[in-house]
């Protein structure tokens, strides 16, 4: 893609993010999630290949949905209360229309089928954009509007996604699928904290973007997108084969890594607030997410000779990646634990 309209798509990615940011008016923002989801459209169909023009396709007829159901939820809460300050959410029919376009437009369940769909047919670093930064202004509007919204809404909202992001990922073998269903569980226990603690919230959305940015960059540096191609990269860096066996045990929440963190916190929160069979069941969820990241992890590091595997080991070439960010991601997707203390005291 020629740079110059690379900068442009990148800048108007993120001023329609901040634009959203700022706002406290329904069309201001929806303008921002306007911008950001035009903006991505040409970066998702730049390879000119039939599974990127269908995942482009369907991305965009869910977001038009998403942001014409905003539209309509604020006209009609406008309508009813006077004014377009998102602060004012008095009706529960328009509160549950936009937490309902919102969930749409992250891919939360039962909202989330677009999800897997359109992850697997991007490549890895347009899949990353779509994974992290296209999360944070509808986040940001769920967060601004948490208050009006019903907390048993968000409960089931939050407790679907986890179980579906973890029972959807078993039956997986393309690693963007995984990816995209590990990005559903990951929002699942962002919005279930919402209501009690929204400081925990950004937290693991803040945890999540590093520990997710790690792993596309570990699969484009070894160009992998299957499990099987797994098995051959090891022998190319068994160094990075190590570091992203760990980033995906930290994704999974496994102590004594960064991703054990924010699970940790939400857990403590929820039965705080006198929800222990809340908290078991969404401990027992992040179960079945682990299952298929200890998957990926047998196929990096335990298939090795003597062991046969049926792929063809792929040409040795150099990588020209900037190694910058995957090593900071890396870093910050293990280490950030001994931290705790020190973050729960900042949140």
């Amino acid at each position: 893609m020629n740079p110059y309209v690379l900068t442009a798509l990148l800048s108007s990615l993120g001023l329609g993010t901040t634009l959203t940011f700022a706002s406290s008016h329904w069309l201001l923002a929806w303008m921002g999630l306007e911008i950001n989801t035009l903006a991505i459209i040409p970066l998702m169909a730049q390879h000119h290949h039939p599974r990127a023009v269908e995942a482009t396709t369907k991305y965009f007829l869910t977001q038009a949905a998403a942001a014409a159901m905003i539209l309509f939820a604020s006209t009609t809460n406008a309508w009813l209360t006077g004014g377009w300050d998102m602060n004012d959410m008095s009706s529960p029919i328009a509160s549950a229309m936009v937490i309902a376009a919102l969930a749409l437009k992250i891919g939360l369940a039962p909202m989330h089928f677009w999800m897997p769909e359109v992850l697997q047919g991007l490549d890895l670093l347009t899949g990353l954009i779509l994974s992290t930064w296209q999360k944070l202004a509808p986040l940001a509007l769920i967060v601004q509007t948490a208050q009006a919204i019903d907390p048993l809404l968000l409960t089931t909202l939050g407790l679907m996604s986890t179980l579906v992001g973890g029972w959807g990922g078993l039956n997986q073998t393309q690693l963007r699928k995984i990816l995209a269903y590990s990005s559903i569980a990951h929002m699942g226990w962002m919005i279930i904290i919402l209501q009690y603690a929204p400081q925990l919230t950004l937290l693991a959305l803040l945890m999540y973007i590093f520990m997710t940015s790690s792993a596309f960059l570990t699969l484009k540096a070894s160009s992998s997108t299957k499990i099987g191609t797994l098995a051959t990269i090891w022998s190319k860096s068994p160094i990075l084969t190590t570091a992203a066996a760990l980033v995906l045990l930290s994704l999974g929440g496994l102590p004594p890594l960064t991703g054990f963190m924010p699970k940790w916190l939400i857990l403590q929160g929820l039965a705080k607030q006198g929800l222990p069979l809340l908290a078991t069941v969404m401990a027992l969820a992040a179960l079945l997410s682990l299952y298929f990241y200890l998957r990926l992890c047998y196929a990096m590091t335990l298939t090795i000779s003597p062991h046969t595997n049926t792929f063809i080991t792929p040409w040795r070439v150099q990588t020209t990646q900037f190694s910058f960010p995957l090593a900071l991601s890396t870093v910050v997707a293990l280490g950030l634990l001994p931290m705790a203390p020190a973050i729960v005291m900042l949140v």
